[in-house]
């Protein structure tokens, strides 16, 4: 079962010259995703600047090239999730590049990939309601916060939340897209590319 399933969604046995076109649409969920985290990575900045001080900085420390910190937050927002992007892209292209057109293959992995932006959008606001409401003296969290010396835990606390829950948003989401390219490709009867 499970060569079977690396077999038809992991392997791709696509006409090589198909593979073009996923790998585009590949590229094109990285960016976007990319780019959501630039953006996604500022707002969380602004709510604790700590999180990313005595936390982030240190593990892409091998991306800091010594520019302003909003800088080095882009990067990051930027190096966290692009491969978010491109992954879930590629599962997508997979599987709407062999059954139809070019124009029709992107256009609905586009919707997948907003899709999968609107969940981890959703999911983050919930996640950010969590952190909001979590208790400032949560022993778990003081212990984690403590040796980074974070002074600010309630911020720090929710955006960890809020990250936290944007990724599981964007899984749902994937799901979700999946879900809905496949429905739509055996509603339509399958197989309908001609190149």
């Amino acid at each position: 079962m499970i060569k079977e399933f690396a077999k038809r969604w992991l392997v791709p046995s696509v006409p090589f010259r198909m593979l073009p076109r996923m790998l585009a649409i590949a590229c094109l969920g990285a960016g976007i995703a990319g780019i959501y985290g630039v953006i996604h990575d500022q707002i969380t900045y602004t709510i604790s600047e700590e999180y990313f001080t005595r936390l982030k900085f240190d593990q892409f420390r091998y991306a800091d090239f010594g520019l302003h910190p909003r800088v080095f937050v882009a990067e990051i927002g930027f190096l966290a999730t692009w491969w978010v992007g491109f992954f879930s892209a590629w599962f997508l292209a997979r599987i709407a590049v062999p059954a139809w057109s070019r124009e029709l293959a992107i256009k609905r992995c586009l919707a997948g990939i907003l899709l999968i932006l609107v969940c981890a959008f959703v999911a983050a606001w919930i996640g950010n309601g969590i952190g909001l409401h979590r208790p400032a003296e949560d022993v778990a969290w003081q212990e984690f916060c403590d040796p980074l010396g974070v002074e600010d835990v309630p911020a720090f606390v929710r955006v960890a939340y809020i990250h936290l829950a944007g990724y599981v948003g964007a899984l749902i989401g994937l799901v979700g897209a999946l879900g809905m390219i496949l429905a739509q490709r055996r509603r339509l009867g399958g197989m309908e590319n001609h190149g």
